[in-house]
């Protein structure tokens, strides 16, 4: 019997527990179906620090090795790190992590040569049926002749490459909290701001996929109460939180107050339009806040909108030739980084801005923080049409509001908006609203939920 492997493949990457769910002969599998679907000659496999990752990611080696393919191992590093190393050796990529996931978990996401994505309509569908065709029928016939593994460290080159974007030499001195979640900053962020003007005050860098401390996921406000408390008791300049596999950071201000990672966006923005002559296209999903678009506007840029979801951004990033782009889960994009994902990049750029100048960080990103977010607000829901057709007939017949349904519904108004979009895995409905200022964001805020729970 063929496996059924749809509760692990996911839109963008596999993703499960292990061994319950997939295990070592099944990444061996999916080794040579990503040999087979590339068509490549060679790839770059990494891995992070839970248990179960040197096992698997060697075994998914040893798969694409098996079909002729040569693997170059680049061991522990983070997501990050792997996109550097397919963008610069021009290689498809397999980082094994289930990123910000309990430990029990594992996964791998995938890249093309160049750091190009793998989901569902460029590549996953195809490895998942050749992975399920492969447990009823065999592993496929090994090539004439097996491809060879070997071993290389890409973290210096990974560093240096980011430190050439960003020249962080001449800044004030700054002291800087890092919470690496026990995840793989540890593992970089050492390297990346050695010998910088920067006193670095480090929290659970030890690498351990059992998350001893706190889950390595920053986008829960409980996994930053360790982070906050401990820039205020260090009279720290900025705090900075990665996830697991250390491809996103969140940002907290002197104050220990978390710093919107769409004011993030607007800040890193400014920059990277001003690196170039102020011109450029800026990439924002739709619940960013409306301060994104506005800002590139203002400085002569060009804002482009595009659904929730890395794989959207990245193939407008590619059409568009954009420069950057963001979005509210503080993944950040850069052409400069063969338009992929990295939380270090943009977290230099936050040192470089707020060391360049004398003020705090807060008084910084607060012309970056306009309005009033609700934050992102999930609701169960079993007709999730049906809840979603209700607010289109309850505010569809106003004068002073717009929809459209790029992705979900949004809902515009001058001083307002908010968006409502179903989860693709889940029974929920996610609710995302802004407004000019508090009071009209509860107003707002409430009225949906009313309709949506209702």
């Amino acid at each position: 019997m063929a496996a059924d492997l749809s509760q692990i493949v996911k839109a963008y990457d596999v993703r499960g527990v292990v061994p319950d769910q997939w295990d070592e002969s099944l990444a061996e599998l999916f080794g040579a179906a990503f040999a087979r679907v590339t068509g490549a000659e060679a790839i770059v496999v990494g891995h992070d620090m839970r248990p179960s990752s040197p096992g698997l990611s060697g075994a998914f080696a040893r798969g694409a090795a098996a079909l002729g393919v040569h693997v170059t191992q680049i061991g522990l590093c983070s997501t990050d790190q792997l996109y550097y190393a397919s963008g610069a050796l021009n290689l498809p990529g397999a980082m094994f992590t289930a990123s910000h996931n309990p430990a029990r978990y594992n996964g791998i996401k995938l890249c093309r040569a160049g750091a190009a994505p793998v989901g569902q309509d460029t590549g996953l569908t195809q490895i998942r049926e050749l992975v399920e065709k492969w447990t009823e029928t065999g592993a496929p016939e090994s090539a004439p002749e097996r491809g060879t593994i070997s071993e290389a460290d890409t973290l210096k080159d990974y560093a240096a490459h980011l430190r050439a974007l960003v020249d962080l030499t001449s800044i004030r001195p700054l002291k800087v909290v890092v919470d690496a979640g026990n995840g793989m900053g540890g593992h970089t962020v050492p390297t990346v701001l050695e010998g910088l003007p920067l006193s670095v005050v480090p929290l659970y860098f030890e690498l351990d996929g059992t998350f001893p401390h706190h889950e390595a996921n920053p986008l829960d406000p409980a996994n930053l109460v360790d982070l906050q408390k401990r820039v205020r008791e260090e009279d720290a300049d900025l705090g900075l939180a990665f996830d697991g596999d250390a491809d996103r950071c969140f940002v907290v201000d002197e104050r220990g107050e978390p710093v919107s990672p769409s004011a993030i966006t607007a800040l890193v923005a400014v920059r990277e339009l001003a690196r170039n002559g102020g011109r450029g296209t800026v990439i924002h999903n739709l619940i960013t806040s409306r301060t994104v678009p506005e800002v590139v506007v203002e400085q002569g840029g060009t804002p482009v909108r595009t659904r929730v979801g890395h794989s959207f951004i990245k193939a407008e990033m590619a059409r568009s030739g954009a420069i950057f782009g963001g979005e509210h889960s503080a993944h950040y994009y850069f052409k400069d980084f063969w338009n992929a994902d990295t939380g270090m990049l943009a977290a230099l750029h936050v040192l470089a801005a707020l060391g360049g100048q004398d003020g705090p960080l807060s008084r910084l990103v607060a012309e970056y923080d306009r309005y009033s977010g609700s934050g992102e607000i999930n609701s169960t829901v079993a007709d999730q049409a049906g809840r979603i057709a209700a607010i289109k007939a309850a505010f569809g017949d106003r004068d002073d509001v717009t929809l459209d349904e790029l992705d979900g519904l949004t809902v515009s108004s001058a001083d307002w908006w908010f968006n409502v979009r179903p989860s693709n895995t889940e029974p929920l409905l996610r609710l995302n609203a802004e407004a000019r200022d508090e009071p009209t964001m509860t107003r707002i805020r409430d009225e949906a939920l009313a309709i949506i729970r209702a």
